[in-house]
């Protein structure tokens, strides 16, 4: 028997599904997990009667109609058949009454467009597929667009970009409900990245190049576990064996950013996984990646993350040592491998 208790997530299906959409939502939350203690109930609910045509002659039928939502604790829109397509009445009753209630609304790509439509997202931040953002902008000018983001979160509601970036928003709910470890775990059996940050990119303009004949890969996995060391732009190029003007066009070319701008995101991102796997104290994990001191990385945190380190350690709590008394208690300073990326 299931347990009643579990978070019940409510996949919404309507005539001209978006199959790739509505497969991550499913992979993620419906895919049964064993190996796990707790875990997702989660069921598929039709917007309409069917039977439901989707993307590649596809037709899919649901056992529960819109009432379901009522019990919902989380509701996902897989995408919508147009930006400009009607929102049925129904639905968005529907969704205001489950918002009204206290479940969460998710949507991926142009399932924006849903939620905008049930007024959900008046005032509020959001995001959708590059493509859609002149669309959704004109049509919802009281809607604080972020256009160059994987995903948002603004609480109760959230948004993801194009499609594939519902994948990096469906991790990012998993970690807030079960905890890095088991958000970890999913990723590895999906074959993905365990975190990538909503703030990242939609996409950059090529990504770092993996060739060990290149200079420039190997000397950003060096930097990678040395985060801790200084790294001016003197010795990044001397590692590399460039002139300073080279390596920062190189740079630019690889990764899209410049050899400082880069060496202070992979600080912060080596910072978050610290913070949200090990109980140490924030002034320890900045001297670990190379921040110095806590106040450093705050600024750093805030100008990239738009959130202060300890957001992170209050949504995701670590598995460290010491994470049960709660994280913030003392806990012993880290081991001399504790800023290591690898």
């Amino acid at each position: 028997m299931p347990d009643r208790a579990a978070p019940l997530v409510c996949i919404l299906a309507y005539d001209g599904l978006c199959t790739f959409e509505f497969g991550i939502a499913v992979e993620v939350f419906a895919l049964p997990r064993p190996e796990f203690e707790a875990w997702y109930r989660c069921e598929i609910v039709a917007v309409e009667p069917g039977p439901l045509r989707a993307t590649g002659g596809i037709a899919v039928t649901a056992d529960h109609d819109l009432s379901r939502l009522e019990a919902a604790s989380l509701v996902i829109v897989p995408g919508w058949r147009a930006p400009d397509a009607p929102v049925p009445e129904a639905l968005v009753e529907a969704l205001r009454r489950a918002h009204d209630r206290g479940a969460r609304i998710a949507s991926i790509c142009s399932g924006v467009f849903v939620l905008a439509a049930s007024g959900l997202l008046a005032g509020r931040r959001a995001t959708t597929h590059w493509r859609y953002l002149d669309r959704l902008r004109a049509a919802h000018p009281d809607i604080a667009i972020d256009e160059d983001v994987l995903y948002v979160d603004d609480g109760d509601v959230l948004t993801s970009a194009g499609s594939a970036a519902g994948l990096d928003l469906s991790l990012h709910i998993v970690r807030a409900d079960f905890g890095t470890g088991i958000a970890n775990a999913v990723a590895r059996r999906l074959v993905l990245p365990a975190h990538r940050e909503g703030g990242q990119r939609q996409f950059v303009p090529r990504p770092v190049p993996r060739l060990r004949a290149g200079r420039i890969a190997p000397l950003l996995d060096r930097i990678r576990l040395h985060l801790d060391e200084d790294w001016p732009l003197a010795r990044m190029a001397s590692e590399a064996g460039l002139s300073p003007r080279t390596l920062m066009r190189q740079m630019k070319a690889a990764t899209g950013q410049s050899p400082q701008g880069w060496l202070v995101a992979e600080r912060v991102d080596q910072a978050i996984r610290l913070i949200e796997t090990t109980s140490a104290r924030l002034d320890d994990i900045a001297a670990a990646v190379g921040f110095g001191t806590s106040e450093t990385m705050r600024h750093h945190f805030r100008g990239l993350k738009g959130r202060p380190p300890s957001w992170y350690r209050t949504h995701f709590p670590g598995t460290g040592p010491g994470l049960a008394n709660g994280p913030d208690d003392p806990a012993p300073p880290p081991s001399s491998h504790l800023g290591k990326a690898g």
